[in-house]
């Protein structure tokens, strides 16, 4: 398994235009759900962007509910009023990049839940992931080189564990941002990740006993330097 570090879309203001534009074509054509809309080269002759601009613009509308992309039949209103519509789009348009402090936070308050989870849920097959992930974290430590790929990658496979697809899906989608901004902020020093095996071993073995006091307790401990980097304590 390999986390592929994602880049910012070449330019938020384009793709917020593109959005606000879209709006405008369903309002202005009265598109009720179901109906289809322009493909992607139309839009983006129409809008004056590129294809892959429309393309990005769509998938965040899509993730937000707003539109359906059918494979080899384009991209369609989804099942929601024009007013519901319109207010949601305006939303979308204020959301901002969060903050490296959030995504950490968000990070904590899962992890919290997911290792619960896990160690209820969890098969042989997770089990056998998540040492494997353990694995190349060690590997990579002991031989003093950068795991913060390793290292969330053993924290992905405890999200997985959990049975929980939603939570998994939140961790997928902030992990990428926590990797690249890791080493810029200097959360923890490169002096904790041998504390970080034995932390990691510990979470590890308290899921496989199955015990979820224990594992959401070794998680915590495994947070405390997270924990002061967010709430300064």
């Amino acid at each position: 398994m390999k986390i592929e570090i994602l880049t910012k879309t070449d330019n938020l203001n384009v793709q917020n235009s593109i959005i606000s534009k879209i709006g405008d074509l369903i309002n202005h054509k009265n598109l009720e759900p179901g109906d289809k809309l322009p493909s992607e080269r139309m839009l983006s002759e129409k809008f004056g962007v590129t294809r892959s601009n429309v393309r990005e613009a769509i998938q965040k509308l899509e993730f937000y509910g707003i539109l359906k992309s059918i494979p080899q039949s384009g991209t369609f209103v989804a099942n929601i009023g024009v007013i519901a519509m319109n207010g949601m789009i305006e939303d979308i348009l204020r959301l901002e990049d969060p903050d490296f402090k959030s995504l950490v936070e968000t990070r904590i308050l899962l992890e919290l839940k997911t290792v619960r989870l896990a160690a209820i849920r969890r098969t042989e097959e997770d089990l056998e992931k998540m040492k494997e992930a353990l694995d190349a974290y060690t590997k990579k430590v002991l031989e003093g080189e950068d795991a913060v790929q390793e290292d969330l990658l053993f924290h992905l496979a405890i999200a997985k564990a959990s049975g929980n697809s939603t939570m998994n899906t939140f961790m997928l989608i902030i992990t990428p941002g926590i990797i690249t901004n890791f080493e810029k902020y200097h959360v923890c020093d490169k002096g904790l990740a041998q504390k970080g095996i034995k932390e990691h071993e510990e979470i590890f073995d308290a899921i496989k006993r199955q015990n979820p006091q224990l594992a959401k307790a070794k998680m915590k401990e495994h947070f405390s330097v997270l924990y002061q980097y967010c709430y300064n304590v």
